[in-house]
């Protein structure tokens, strides 16, 4: 009876952990106004006819904190990796100079700061709803055993608690996230 708890449990954690894998991922997406190559992840190129990740035709660097350098393994990809680049939502103009790729992150408006925030607040408020989904799955599971006679009462008591307290601290560490991507954003 307890192992049926403690199966609920694990998965209900796992899940929690995936959904804040997720936010980390989504915030490492959204720019700050610093160079970072994470920019850059979800840049596919043409490479002889196959959608490849960019950092698998090309070396990036941070020479500075406002500049990325994009360095091609091959010349032929010059072209390939400048339409990538356009193509996609960074909003950021490739400078060739036919050794490497330059993209300058321009400073952030106070409005445009703003905006980032409200991006961040509501990634956030999304990662939690999910965290919630999944501690009310959590108690349908446990209630649903308990009803069926697997869990006492006492037990399935403690075991809604116990996803209680889970719950609370993933959603501490989602706010926890969110505080500081706001503090990156907004800070000059």
């Amino acid at each position: 009876m307890a192992d049926e708890l403690d199966v609920v449990k694990s998965d209900v954690v796992d899940r929690m952990e995936k959904a804040i894998l997720a936010l980390k991922d989504e915030l490492s997406h959204i720019r700050t106004g610093r160079a970072n190559p994470t920019l850059l992840d979800r840049i596919r190129v043409d490479y002889y006819g196959t959608p490849t990740e960019l950092k698998g035709v090309a070396s990036i660097s941070v020479p500075d904190p406002r500049t990325l350098a994009i360095k091609p393994w091959e010349k032929s990809m010059f072209g390939p990796i400048e339409k990538a680049i356009q193509k996609s939502d960074l909003g950021l103009p490739p400078n060739n100079d036919g050794i490497v790729i330059r993209l300058t992150i321009p400073d952030l408006t106070e409005d445009r700061r703003r905006d980032l925030v409200k991006q961040v607040k509501k990634k956030g408020e999304d990662r939690k709803v999910a965290i919630r989904s999944v501690r009310r799955e959590g108690n349908d599971a446990i209630n649903k055993a308990k009803k069926d006679g697997v869990l006492p009462e006492d037990v399935a008591k403690n075991g809604l608690e116990e996803i209680q307290k889970i719950t609370d601290r993933f959603i501490a560490k989602v706010d926890e996230l969110i505080k500081h991507k706001e503090d990156d954003v907004m800070s000059v």
